[in-house]
């Protein structure tokens, strides 16, 4: 095709999707914050279910607050203010489980019970 015969684009690449603004998020921890072991309510924020310290990108902070936050959180699991990690099982509480363990030990004791008759015999 001739250069004089193709049609005008204003980009070189025209199918390629168009730059879409984003709603910019506000960042977690805001100037007036004080990132200390003995604010808990912004401590626990960074923290997963299961005790572990989230990563910077989850996070979204910078190099200096990450680690701030993660000496805030060690000396807050030291200090006892923190758990070092959750006690909870997949799906199953502590009630079902000895509910389980106490039926468990009652069926073994009911089939000593009955070897020790047929013995007896």
């Amino acid at each position: 095709m001739d250069k004089t015969k193709r049609p005008f684009l204003k980009s070189k690449r025209p199918f390629l999707k168009s730059k879409r603004s984003f709603r910019r998020r506000l960042p977690p921890i805001q100037l007036g914050d004080r990132i200390d072991y003995r604010n808990l309510s912004l401590i626990i924020r960074f923290v997963s279910e299961q005790g572990k310290i989230l990563s910077r990108r989850v996070n979204r902070l910078t190099l200096k607050q990450q680690r701030l936050i993660t000496l805030a959180i060690k000396q807050a699991r030291i200090l006892s203010l923190l758990p070092f990690t959750k006690t909870k099982r997949k799906g199953v509480e502590r009630s079902e489980l000895t509910a389980r363990t106490n039926a468990f030990k009652d069926r073994k004791k009911n089939q000593y019970e009955k070897k020790e008759k047929l013995k007896n015999k």
